[in-house]
């Protein structure tokens, strides 16, 4: 799990960092936590896709918290965004921006616990991996890098989200094995399974990715094809409202 904190006082973005760093223990979940001390400074590095939480303050010189998550925006509607503030003036600002929760200071790891679990809540299938073996050395491939797969010969080609392409011997059973019948997991054609978080559209029996490649779809099938898409999307969205709802139930008791 990639996370960001962007805050411009060290002392409070250390004590941050302590406190997730001992709920990853806690948890036995790898927490991988970047420390960006201006708005500017996490912007100039940001890119899709890169992070799952961002805990942003909102007071910083330079652009402010607000500033930095509309900016972020533009390229990731996705992310888990958490404010931290010291005041509940610009709540209505930061909630424009699609934040997940806005945390008070001095917060509490009480606090920090209960909006992580929140949070990890909405993400329930990105810790998820598989192992493979590429060059005689075991790989970790996270299954939302994971765009598509592709049958070569005796060799599977797994391209990530980062562009990066991945040559192993492995057949597509065994590879849709690994995915444990991952829903987001979708065999669109002979040889061909696209991960559906990353479809972008279907044109003409044909599967487009945000990477810009595209897959024949069987024309036979292209229709139990895209609905088990809107049903993989549909049930995504019913789980975060869920959540949502459950949220909204704690903080009225």
């Amino acid at each position: 799990m990639r996370i960001a904190i962007v805050e411009d006082v060290t002392q409070e973005a250390v004590r941050l960092k302590t406190i997730l760093k001992s709920l990853s223990e806690d948890w036995r979940t790898s927490f991988d936590i970047s420390i960006f001390s201006s708005g500017e400074e996490f912007i100039n590095i940001f890119e899709k896709d890169e992070f799952e939480i961002i805990f942003m303050d909102i007071y910083m010189n330079g652009m402010t918290g607000v500033e930095t998550a509309k900016s972020l925006r533009k390229q990731d509607k996705h992310c888990i965004l958490i404010f931290l503030t010291s005041s509940s003036e610009h709540m209505p600002d930061a909630f424009s921006c699609h934040a997940f929760e806005y945390i008070q200071k001095p917060f509490t790891t009480e606090r920090i616990v209960q909006v992580m679990t929140e949070a990890l809540e909405t993400l329930p299938n990105k810790a998820q991996y598989m192992e493979i073996v590429i060059n005689r050395q075991t790989v970790r491939v996270f299954f939302d890098e994971i765009v598509s797969a592709v049958t070569d010969a005796h060799y599977l080609d797994i391209t990530l989200s980062g562009g990066e392409k991945l040559h192993c011997r492995i057949t597509m059973p065994e590879f849709l094995e690994k995915t444990d019948a991952d829903s987001r997991f979708i065999h669109v054609n002979k040889g061909i399974t696209v991960n559906a978080e990353h479809i972008l559209e279907f044109e003409n029996n044909c599967c487009i990715m945000e990477n810009g490649s595209k897959f024949p779809v069987r024309v036979r099938e292209s229709a139990v094809v895209e609905q088990m898409v809107m049903d993989y999307n549909f049930e995504k969205i019913r789980r975060r409202q869920s959540v949502i709802v459950d949220n909204h139930h704690r903080k009225e008791k």
